[in-house]
């Protein structure tokens, strides 16, 4: 595991992608769990609900098993401790993904912020930092958060 959280940073520190397809789709994921988690924890309560939310998240979309899921929220925990901030996620994201797909995890990490009914300001803070890390505009955050509503 920690094998690849050393390639995770080797390869985001210098901009290279991973060597192959399946190793760069691995690190992706760790940067979309690692934005998860962070969101998850923004408020000091990363709840039983955050956390089975999440897992069922990256089950269903990302087609894991379970155990998969949770090694990879493990590296990912273990990434976001060795970072500085949350640009290199985003940049590995940026740089492999759509707009489609970057909305797609906003709509995830909206999810994640309803799944106790509320935003609270620390969640709503760190909503805009990622749609600007994203290179979302404003208005795909909007949107993306009153498709999560109106599908509850």
């Amino acid at each position: 595991m920690i094998d690849i959280v050393k390639r995770f940073f080797s390869n985001s520190e210098s901009g290279d992608a991973a060597p192959d397809g399946e190793a760069a789709e691995h690190d992706i994921l760790v940067a979309v769990c690692a934005l998860c988690i962070e969101l998850a924890r923004i408020d000091d309560n990363f709840t039983s609900q955050e956390l089975s939310t999440l897992l069922s998240i990256l089950k269903d979309k990302y087609h894991l098993s379970a155990e998969h899921a949770e090694a990879l929220m493990a590296v990912a925990d273990k990434a976001l401790e060795e970072s500085v901030d949350l640009w290199q996620f985003a940049r590995l994201i940026n740089t492999h993904y759509s707009i489609q797909e970057k909305i797609e995890i906003i709509e995830i990490l909206w999810k994640i912020v309803y799944v106790d009914g509320k935003m609270d300001e620390h969640e709503h803070y760190l909503m805009n930092k990622l749609s600007n890390l994203l290179r979302l505009s404003h208005n795909q955050l909007i949107e993306a958060k009153l498709k999560v509503l109106h599908a509850k």
